[in-house]
């Protein structure tokens, strides 16, 4: 199997972006759209939505490695990084700690050059608590390092990194790349999805570390936004490309066997736009449920705040199914009749919409 790191024209990329003029013209109009989103919210939603998104970030990245985070602990971490909490707030899961910390740090720092020590940093944060990992250093193992499937005696290889004593002077050109193409160096990339689609391929071609590879080179794809766009961008790339993983290691994959990385880039500008496409419909519910709390919080008792509560934790995509009366009797630990009787209250103040009848009726929020 040829690898990309073995055509004569390695690292020379060659792609043609004729074909996404469209796309890079919605990265730029969503930009706007989210910077102008942003520049006119109070305060204390920019501080929620930018929470939302790197908790988002922390726990997807997560999950596209087969690790699941707890979600308390990561919001715990998150609050505790950023210095929003008076008092530092309890964690118990030391790896949501460590991908908390990793996004805060990259995105207080996403102008600075990119460094080895950098880098080396990035993993020990992630990876800090780990006993089989040597973490902070180049891998320097004498095996191959593959990505293969299946199972024993079946093996398919899709890809294989260059060897170990490679990756020393592989890294000190990707660092030299990746600073000389940021704005202003002299072979800038402009385009901010572009070099971020090359940087996030790029690195993971190499593949420098033991493991954490997939992890820290997706908060190098946004590094790259950020740096190219001039401010922290506010997406959480990680919770797109986990939505369709199948596709992300497909085309990967594909990328990683040829010089011409056309496809990539189209699938990667496109991951992003869809990325930003989610933050700005995070935006616009986080918006709206301020307006619902505004308008409802002096009409609602103790357990029919809680269900609100409840429904509005889901974000934009709404409750499954609705409330119903079971479902609210199992959270406030009430009886049918009092379930009932608030349900009926809430739509008589027009907080819920309901649909259905009888035993099939259920109960959305009317966000407006």
């Amino acid at each position: 199997m040829t690898c990309i790191w073995q055509h004569p024209a390695w690292p020379d990329f060659q792609y043609d972006l004729a074909g996404i003029e469209d796309i890079l013209f919605v990265f730029a109009e969503e930009t706007g759209h989210i910077g102008g989103i942003l520049k006119g919210a109070p305060d204390g939603i920019q501080v929620e939505a930018l929470i939302n998104t790197l908790v988002a970030e922390a726990i997807k990245t997560s999950e596209i490695e087969g690790e699941f985070l707890s979600r308390q602990d990561v919001v715990s971490s998150i609050r505790n990084n950023l210095g929003i909490a008076q008092n530092p707030e309890p964690v118990k899961d030391r790896k949501a700690q460590g991908a908390a910390a990793l996004m805060v740090t990259a995105r207080n720092s996403f102008a600075e050059p990119l460094a080895e020590a950098t880098l080396f940093s990035w993993h020990k944060t992630l990876l800090k608590d780990s006993k089989t990992i040597n973490t902070g250093v180049w891998r320097k193992d004498s095996a191959p390092m593959q990505v293969v499937s299946g199972s024993i005696g079946k093996e398919k290889v899709h890809f294989e990194a260059p060897p170990s004593e490679r990756v020393p002077a592989e890294m000190a050109r990707f660092i030299e790349w990746f600073n000389t193409t940021a704005p202003g160096g002299p072979n800038e990339i402009s385009k901010a999805p572009v070099r971020s689609a090359i940087a996030h391929l790029y690195f993971e071609t190499i593949h420098p570390f033991e493991d954490g590879n997939g992890r820290i080179g997706r908060v190098i794809a946004e590094k790259a936004l950020s740096q190219t766009v001039g401010r922290p961008v506010m997406l959480s790339l990680s919770q797109t490309i986990e939505a369709e993983r199948k596709k992300y290691y497909q085309s990967l994959e594909a990328a990683q066997k040829n010089i011409d990385i056309t496809k990539w880039i189209s699938y990667f500008v496109q991951t992003i736009v869809d990325a930003q496409i989610e933050t700005r419909n995070m935006l616009d519910f986080t918006l709206k449920k301020t307006r619902f709390f505004d308008r409802f919080r002096d009409l609602l008792n103790e357990r029919e705040a809680k269900v609100v509560q409840k429904m509005l934790e889901t974000g934009p995509n709404g409750f499954k199914g609705g409330m119903t009366a079971k479902k609210y009797m199992s959270i406030t630990k009430t009886s049918k009749a009092t379930a009932t009787r608030d349900l009926q209250h809430l739509a008589e103040i027009e907080c819920v919409v309901t649909s259905g009848g009888g035993r099939s009726t259920s109960y959305q929020l009317a966000l407006v």
